[in-house]
């Protein structure tokens, strides 16, 4: 199983030594959200808070996922990047395209690509893109990533993006991984195309079920036989006996805060969240291949 740290909200100045320190203790991946802006005025709920409120507030930092991983990529030499997730529905993906192009030559192929649609409307509109029809987009989107990161001459003649041949380089010198989020049949079915789906925050009943789902989805796709990441961040099975539960029901990448579980704030200090990772990695990663 493989174990993936969170940075969500920390401060700007830690994310290059934390991947350092992640990098030392044996995780396999750092994880990079993503939130263009903080609008006063939200016209959706959050979905994934009981109460459908932003538990995090204008001066919580977000740096660009796709600038961070090549700033600790830098300084790093094994661990890999993932964003989780990167929203579709303000982005076009030829700019997008070269972006990740960037990275994943920057990283030397450490990157992963985790998608989603994108829960608020402002973060659309405001940008350009209608949020209308943003299922549709997001899958020719994704569609054309892939189309252009597979190097060569390519063109794309499609409902919402039209481009005549082009070549964009750097290409990377291995398929970049897509992986999908989001727990709606739609984003599970888009998912199953991929070689990944990543979770929000979920229970471990529930991540079974969509597992379930997932396995069924892939077998439909002709994709049952092919390698495939289980993403998860199971909310209610913690522990050495908690991660081999997740592992046992098909969860093949556990997204963890270390320093969250100690207790400590995501603005705690530096310090006190690298001990959180030695600790981790000590009682959880070293015992889960005894």
């Amino acid at each position: 199983m493989k174990f993936t740290v969170a940075v969500a909200m920390t401060p700007l100045d830690q994310l290059v030594e934390l991947a350092r320190t992640a990098e030392h203790c044996g995780f396999d991946a750092i994880a990079l959200p993503d939130s263009i802006f903080y609008s006063e005025r939200i016209s959706a709920r959050y979905p994934y808070t009981p109460d459908g409120a932003r538990f995090w507030t204008e001066d919580t930092p977000w740096v660009d996922p796709l600038v961070a991983a090549a700033a600790m990529g830098a300084a790093t030499e094994r661990i890999r990047f993932c964003t989780q997730v990167l929203k579709l529905g303000s982005r076009h993906p030829l700019p997008l395209a070269r972006q990740v192009n960037s990275v994943a030559a920057l990283t030397r192929n450490r990157f992963t690509l985790g998608v989603g649609l994108g829960w608020a409307p402002e973060e659309s509109e405001w940008c350009g893109v209608p949020f209308e029809h943003r299922g549709r987009r997001a899958d020719e989107v994704l569609e054309v990533l892939r189309l252009v990161l597979g190097g060569g001459m390519v063109s794309h003649h499609g409902e919402f993006y039209d481009f005549d041949t082009l070549r964009m380089s750097p290409t990377p010198t291995e398929p970049v991984p897509i992986y999908v989020g989001g727990h709606s049949e739609a984003a599970l079915l888009r998912a199953a195309r991929y070689e990944g789906w990543s979770s929000t925050m979920v229970r471990f009943d529930e991540l079974r079920d969509m597992i379930g789902k997932l396995e069924a989805l892939r077998a439909e796709c002709g994709r049952a036989d092919t390698p495939y990441e289980i993403q998860a961040i199971c909310v209610d099975r913690f522990g050495l006996d908690g991660y081999q539960r997740q592992a046992e029901i098909g969860v093949t990448d556990a997204t963890v805060v270390p320093w969250v579980f100690d207790g400590l704030g995501f603005d705690c200090d530096l310090r006190a969240k690298q001990d959180s990772l030695e600790r981790f990695a000590d009682e959880i990663i070293g015992g889960m291949g005894e």
